[in-house]
């Protein structure tokens, strides 16, 4: 180990059992998160992690440079220069026998080794380890890259669940952080038998998620990857077992942005499915919530009006067929049909109902229809057969933001069928059962009305999804702008670039100043992590996708 300073403790900055400064030499090169260690009573060794970093000199005053410089010469040379030193602020995050008195004035200060920045952040010896990416720490001759490891229980269930990651859009790399720790999961989980997992992702912008089967054919990418990959254990492969769903069209293409050819060829594969939405059972009308999900019903209109069609009333009886229920409803909003039939519900909103269900359903008017057919499938019922590290990868990019919404909410509905147990027993359903979507805030924020149905699924998630097997892993661009209930339940929080105004928000005050200034300048591919294992916050840095992300 390397000796960098001693303790310093003053009468107005004493050492505490919570942090303490140090003096260095001022050309040191130390970073915020590096760790360093201190002689401690009892031969025990403390360790901090650095927070702030300050330069002092004897200098009185400002005006003293000033002068010194002949009085403002710019090019004037001191004939004595000024002593100075680094001033360093570290939390302190253990002491390796359990000894938590302040640290005494005077002790050495030291650069830590691989083994006990390990013991210090609470990264050795991981239970069930689970890659979260990589720490480079220190600079110059000391710097180590050191692999980083979740406790798997504590990221997917059964001790903790969720993940939120939030930042800028496009800078903050949230989509590929995401799939990058999914792709970890399905490696582990896929060399072993006690416990199995399956993911449904949503892709919602482009076709950011439609090559995830294909390998990434950049060579320059694939050598950065490889010894990181090799470093955290992880296969140099893109996702396996990987299903796409496409919204159905006649022409394949008017709800997607993937090309009609690649559709085509997924389809003859067995490796894609177009799927629609019927009008068949209870069930069916059931979903009409979905559609309503952004509207305020204080009332609860909306629903009392899906109940009297779930319960058959007045012309919704024997409707079997998307066109039938549209004109029993339009019939609804005549004046002399709403009198004799649903008369507790005003024509004025059966009306308002009518126009928001018809503007929904305009818009993705070939995905709603009377029969499947062909390679078309119902999402619900391929849900129900989702088995061990299967990737359904759902495209709802090119909906409206209703349509979006609806199918996410079906899904999320299918999910909780099948862990209930509504759907006829098996035996080989996954243990674990991620949902990822991106731009959460449009279906969890605080501007989401409370009567929301795909709010109270994710609310319900969230609150007790980790002991059905269902997790959440949610990305949004403002962590501030996320319902305190979902964001609040997740264990796992990832930060990426954010701007100056988001660091403000009441999100962000437990953050040491020095990381909130770091969290606005954030490369692509650099976090700044919290999870209940880690004794501290980490920032972390991930590799490109080893997935085809490009056209």
């Amino acid at each position: 180990m390397e000796t960098i300073g001693k303790i310093i403790a003053t009468e107005k900055q004493p050492s505490t059992i919570e942090e303490f400064t140090f003096w260095t030499r001022k050309d040191l090169k130390l970073k915020p998160f590096d760790v360093v260690v201190v002689e401690h009573v009892e031969e025990s060794k403390t360790y901090g992690v650095v927070e702030e970093i300050s330069h002092m000199t004897d200098s009185p005053s400002a005006l003293s440079g000033y002068i010194s410089s002949d009085f403002g010469d710019v090019e004037a040379m001191a004939y004595t220069e000024r002593i100075g030193m680094n001033y360093v602020k570290c939390k302190v995050v253990g002491n390796d026998r359990n000894v938590y008195i302040p640290v005494q004035e005077g002790r050495k200060v030291f650069l830590a080794t691989k083994e006990e920045i390990m013991e210090a952040l609470g990264l050795n010896d991981v239970k069930n380890p689970l890659p979260a990416g990589y720490m480079e720490m220190y600079d110059g001759a000391n710097r180590q890259m050191l692999p980083v490891h979740f406790n798997s229980h504590f990221l997917i269930g059964p001790e903790g669940a969720h993940l939120n990651i939030s930042g800028i859009s496009g800078l903050a790399s949230k989509t590929s952080y995401a799939m990058f720790l999914m792709k970890a999961i399905q490696d582990q989980m896929s060399k072993q038998d006690k416990e199995s997992v399956a993911f449904i992702m949503m892709n919602v912008k482009g076709t950011d998620l439609l090559k995830i089967d294909q390998l990434n054919e950049r060579k320059d990418e694939l050598e950065e990857i490889r010894p990181i990959y090799e470093k955290l254990g992880m296969d140099m492969k893109p996702f396996q077992q990987v299903k796409y769903y496409y919204p159905y069209s006649k022409d394949n293409i008017s709800y997607t942005y993937e090309k009609e050819q690649v559709i085509k060829d997924r389809i003859a594969a067995g490796k894609a499915f177009q799927y629609k939405y019927l009008f068949e059972n209870d069930e069916d009308k059931e979903c009409l919530d979905l559609l309503f999900a952004n509207v305020d019903d204080p009332n609860d209109t909306i629903e009392s009006i899906i109940n009297f069609i779930i319960s058959n009333g007045g012309n919704f009886k024997g409707v079997e067929s998307w066109e039938e229920f549209k004109q029993a409803l339009y019939q609804q909003t005549q004046t002399e049909t709403a009198s004799k039939a649903g008369k507790e519900i005003s024509v004025m909103s059966w009306r308002k109902f009518y126009r928001l269900f018809n503007k929904s359903f305009q818009k993705c008017r070939q995905m709603f229809t009377e029969k499947l057919g062909g390679q078309s499938v119902r999402l619900r019922d391929e849900v129900a057969k989702i088995k061990k590290n299967d990737v359904m990868v759902v495209d709802i990019a090119k909906m409206d933001e209703e349509s979006q919404g609806f199918v996410f909410g079906d899904v999320m509905r299918a999910v909780y069928n099948l862990k209930l147990g509504d759907t006829p027993e098996r035996e080989d359903i996954p243990d674990r059962i991620i949902i990822f979507i991106d731009e959460l805030n449009k279906y969890a924020s605080n501007d989401v009305p409370k009567s929301s149905p795909i709010l109270r699924q994710l609310l319900d998630i969230t609150e007790r999804g980790r002991s059905l097997g269902i997790v959440l892993f949610g990305a949004e661009q403002f962590v501030s702008d996320i319902h305190k209930r979902v964001k609040g339940n997740c264990a796992t929080q990832a930060f990426g670039r954010t701007n100056a105004i988001e660091i403000t928000k009441e999100d962000f005050r437990f953050v040491p100043s020095v990381y909130k200034t770091m969290l606005t300048r954030q490369k692509q591919g650099e976090y700044i992590i919290q999870n209940p294992v880690f004794r501290s916050m980490l920032n972390i840095k991930f590799p490109k996708p080893i997935y085809k992300y490009y056209e």
